[in-house]
């Protein structure tokens, strides 16, 4: 049996001012298409400015909204091919 090794390559932009962190995920999959995804942290006034801290939350919430567009995707391309409904699992 021939095993074929892929790679996905994710991207994270992080736009940060004083009080929020904005995180922004794209990755490009090996027929061409895009899922893109988006992350939100903010800094409550009386914690310390910790950007290490907000780009972590907005990143994960972002690769969280990434990760569950990929699975409605996979699932719409499920549908597709075996013309029925399938039920993704929500972990």
């Amino acid at each position: 049996m021939m095993h074929t090794a892929v790679g996905w390559h994710i991207e994270m932009e992080f736009m940060e001012d004083d009080q929020h962190t904005r995180a922004a995920a794209l990755v490009r999959l090996p027929d061409g298409s895009e899922v893109r995804a988006h992350g939100r942290a903010s800094r409550h006034d009386v914690d310390a400015n910790q950007p290490r801290v907000g780009e972590e939350i907005a990143g994960a919430r972002a690769l969280n909204e990434l990760a569950m567009h990929l699975l409605t995707k996979a699932h719409e391309e499920i549908d597709q091919a075996s013309g029925r409904t399938s039920h993704p699992i929500h972990v």
